[in-house]
């Protein structure tokens, strides 16, 4: 890892902070873009990945034309290295095709046995990231050839893989897999966070429910202010908003779906209060349920509150809407200064 005291805001140097996942990727800022299905979108990935981080585009769900389009816009949105995502609940064989027959060089798969899919993308000079839930999973992940491990903890948002927190997993992961770098997530929001994931043997950090909270971001402006006012204590780890992804357990920020479903006694699938009730349209007309794994996007109409919220735990230290550049120059920043500040303290200390 290569750190030096902040220069002069505004500079290329001010944005670097290089590690073993930095010189893997080719980007200057070991800060990764979660997925983060319907709030992603062309813009919030280039956004990124000007930055220095490496911005990801979610089309594990669109069509194949609409996965070109897609890169096609993030590509003339920036000439930095950018990142898609395919969630392997369902068969990616053909997106997958699609995405590489379009350029794309980095692969994100979460949720399934990418065994199958790594020979494609490094066939086609791609590199490959998986996420995983634990080091047993991790180590299957690297022996099939993954060049990047994200070992997603507890505390993340949205659909959560693992059943461990960040600080037991992430030196779990890195044993297991070493050399392969890994790249932490799970209730990490600002350099503090890359800080401590850097000290447990990460190369990067991962991050979601703090680029919902970006500028360019697909999410509900309401629900943008909704993360922004939430503590750490304010989400839920459930299995509720199933339609559409069943069995998949997802953190959430609590709303009046939960606490009816918590007043109703619980109750199973089929039996739940309003269950398909329609709370709302998407922008392009299609009915919202109450329990589809749909979250508010701009655009919407009805109750977005409603909705399964996606939040992790680091919305306690998410306090404003920030452009995505921002976002990535302030984490790399306070990373650095907060390495910086430790390192003097301890030298202080030894004398």
């Amino acid at each position: 890892m290569s750190i030096k005291p902040t220069p002069e805001p505004n500079t290329i140097e001010s944005t670097q902070l290089l590690t073993p996942l930095t010189s893997l990727l080719g980007i200057r800022a070991p800060v990764i873009q979660a997925p983060i299905g319907s709030f992603s979108c062309p813009e919030l990935a280039a956004a990124v990945s000007e930055a220095g981080g490496l911005g990801t585009l979610a089309l594990s769900w669109d069509s194949l034309s609409g996965c070109r389009e897609k890169i096609s816009a993030t590509q003339a949105g920036t000439q930095a290295p950018f990142a898609i995502n395919l969630v392997l609940e369902w068969d990616q064989t053909d997106r997958l095709d699609a995405c590489l027959d379009s350029g794309v060089k980095i692969v994100s798969f979460f949720w399934g046995d990418a065994s199958r899919y790594i020979p494609l993308a490094h066939r086609a000079g791609a590199k490959t990231i998986v996420i995983v839930g634990s080091s047993k999973e991790a180590r299957r992940a690297a022996d099939a050839g993954a060049d990047v491990i994200v070992c997603q903890g507890f505390e993340a948002g949205g659909h959560v893989r693992g059943v461990a927190g960040s600080i037991a997993l992430i030196p779990a992961v890195v044993d297991a897999v070493a050399p392969v770098p890994v790249v932490a997530a799970g209730g990490i929001a600002d350099g503090r966070g890359l800080a401590a994931a850097l000290s447990l043997g990460a190369a990067g950090i991962w991050m979601g429910t703090r680029f919902s909270a970006s500028t360019e971001s697909r999410a509900h402006l309401e629900f943008k202010k909704r993360l922004i006012s939430s503590g750490e204590s304010d989400t839920e780890y459930l299995y509720l908003f199933d339609g559409g992804w069943p069995n998949a357990p997802h953190r959430v920020l609590r709303n009046s779906t939960i606490d009816g479903w918590y007043k109703a006694g619980q109750p199973n699938t089929g039996l739940r209060p309003n269950e398909n009730q329609v709370i709302g349209q998407s922008a392009s007309g299609k009915d919202i349920l109450r329990y589809d794994d749909t979250p508010p996007v701009a655009g919407m109409s009805g109750d977005w509150e409603a909705c399964a919220l996606y939040a992790g735990q680091g919305t306690g230290v998410i306090k404003e809407i920030k452009p995505a550049r921002s976002i990535v120059n302030e984490i790399v920043r306070d990373a650095r200064n907060t390495i910086l500040s430790l390192a003097q303290a301890v030298e202080i200390s030894g004398n």
